[in-house]
């Protein structure tokens, strides 16, 4: 495929709209949630029941049902594409009770084309409209993820092992 098509593609993927996420979406988060596990090149993908560990399930676990959690989503042509959220939940990333752990996930085709920019945006400025300061995130060192997390103003504040001996960044971004 040549490059102006292949422009012309990821122009069009990219055009999703981004918009809060309503709460008979929430059942989404299961999908996006299997979707944020980073899997290293040439690694087989886990079993869909990974998600159901506590450590990971955590993250969507009643989600909706306390203050603090927040989402977005990416829609296109009536499908959603991509979601991010946030909560204050006791997890990698969690720093205080004031600052609540973003996680993103956008499904692999519509992954590389701007949609996880578009959303984390948009949950930035729902977290500012919600009065929060900072969020904070947990990511595998070795993830490309990372790149992406420091170009929107993340910063890398700690390094830990998460739950499987992976090593793991806690990154946060100041919201003002």
């Amino acid at each position: 495929m040549n490059e102006a098509i292949k422009k012309i593609n990821n122009d069009h993927k990219s055009s999703a709209k981004i918009r809060g996420i309503q709460e008979s979406e929430y059942g989404w988060l299961t999908e996006f949630l299997y979707q944020a596990i980073f899997i290293p090149e040439g690694m087989e993908l886990p079993p869909r029941e990974i998600i159901n560990d506590p450590e990971i399930f955590i993250y969507i676990k009643d989600f909706g049902k306390q203050d603090g959690d927040l989402g977005v989503v990416a829609e296109k042509n009536g499908q959603i594409v991509g979601a991010a959220w946030a909560r204050i939940i006791p997890a990698f990333g969690h720093i205080n009770n004031e600052t609540p752990e973003l996680a993103i996930s956008i499904l692999p085709e519509f992954r590389s084309v701007g949609i996880g920019t578009k959303l984390m945006r948009k949950l930035f400025a729902t977290l500012r409209a919600n009065g929060y300061q900072r969020t904070s995130l947990s990511v595998q060192k070795d993830n490309p993820a990372v790149r992406f997390y420091k170009r929107l103003g993340y910063e890398i504040t700690d390094e830990k092992k998460d739950h499987a001996g992976h090593g793991d960044y806690i990154m946060i971004k100041e919201l003002y």
